[in-house]
């Protein structure tokens, strides 16, 4: 059994190594530890941080939880991230990915994510590849398994669309001219 969120949220931490120096933040449920002394939890809060990058992260969880490996939810929200770490995509049983409101500009940085068989969960509102046309079609498309996207439910209509949008070839072309990439 698993127990409450690791919740590492709010603390201006601009590292993801700086974590192990840090208390987690103290909620209605305690978070369990091995006889080690590390944490059995399958779910991790970062967010509301000023991550800019995840160097570091697969040696921070081993280093923090009694089953790495298992780690199945992850917010990352409200961080300064640019690029979808492809750390990211070694996480097999990752389920619920939050990554809105961060500064991620290119709608091909999901493509990393696309080897994720079980993720079903994800936002990405509020970063600039939210304006690229195609923005919730693409995603659709390159991550099938999804239910849930932005904190709305994926429709079969829009199942079929993506679908479409993604036999055609269709791609995606930027709304927003300063891109960056």
């Amino acid at each position: 059994m698993y127990g409450a969120p690791l919740d590492f949220s709010f603390k201006s931490l601009s590292s993801v190594t700086d974590v192990v120096s840090q208390e987690p933040n103290v909620s209605a449920r305690r978070v369990r530890r091995d006889s080690e002394g590390k944490y059995i939890t399958r779910t991790l809060r970062l967010n509301n941080n000023v991550l800019s990058d995840l160097q570091g992260l697969t040696s921070t969880l081993s280093t923090l939880l009694s089953e790495p490996t298992h780690l199945s939810w992850i917010d990352l929200s409200f961080n300064d991230l640019t690029h979808i770490s492809p750390v990211l995509s070694e996480l097999s049983e990752l389920r619920v990915l939050y990554l809105h409101g961060n500064n991620v500009q290119s709608l091909q940085e999901v493509d990393k994510l696309g080897v994720l068989p079980l993720l079903h969960t994800i936002t990405l509102h509020g970063n600039a590849m939210e304006y690229e046309r195609g923005y919730r079609s693409y995603v659709i498309s390159v991550l099938p398994h999804l239910k849930m996207m932005d904190f709305s439910a994926i429709t079969k209509q829009e199942r079929v669309m993506a679908s479409i949008w993604h036999r055609g070839g269709r791609g995606h072309k930027s709304t927003n001219q300063n891109t960056g990439d």
